[in-house]
């Protein structure tokens, strides 16, 4: 296991945006604007969608910077452990999800702090994207309907095609 990405709550989306480009060469893999909030995605490796995430929505008067910490796993059948501790344990509100690139639960610690556990899918679509998954299912048919589903969403290709053209847009260090 290692942890996956990091998310921050952030005040003035364009300027965090700039610096975290400007200062580790992050490049931008996918963005979502709204009336509501800003997300981007970024990375500085060609084999993780992102290392980053900024997020529209940081209070101003509360230190609530973190948006989640996310744990990246390596198999399903690791995804699937966690998941089922967390139901044994009795976790609440917890959320299996897919979002074409990877299969994730998230779910509060016991401070309330946003926890994400996740594998990598061999695809990319377009994010953000999230539709529910239940990880009880076997693993021939959670992939199967993931690849179907990233299948017919914008931006479909194998993440190792994503990775290469990825890799040609990060800035060296």
């Amino acid at each position: 296991m290692e942890i996956g990405h990091v998310g921050l709550y952030v005040g003035d989306f364009d300027r965090m945006l700039a610096f975290y480009r400007r200062v580790f060469g992050f490049t931008i893999t996918d963005m979502g604007r709204d009336a509501k909030r800003s997300i981007v995605f970024l990375t500085a490796d060609p084999t993780s969608h992102h290392q980053l995430v900024l997020v529209t929505g940081r209070p101003e008067n509360e230190q609530h910077l973190v948006n989640q910490l996310s744990f990246r796993l390596k198999t399903l059948a690791e995804l699937r452990r966690v998941y089922q501790r967390l139901i044994e344990d009795g976790v609440p509100n917890l959320e299996p999800l897919t979002h074409g690139i990877a299969w994730s639960v998230y779910f509060p610690d016991p401070d309330g702090n946003r926890v994400e556990a996740y594998v990598d899918t061999p695809w990319y679509i377009t994010q953000p994207h999230r539709t529910r998954i239940d990880l009880l299912d076997p693993d021939a048919d959670i992939y199967a309907r993931t690849e179907a589903l990233c299948r017919n969403m914008p931006g479909f290709t194998p993440l190792a095609a994503w990775s290469e053209a990825v890799a040609r847009n990060i800035t060296p260090l």
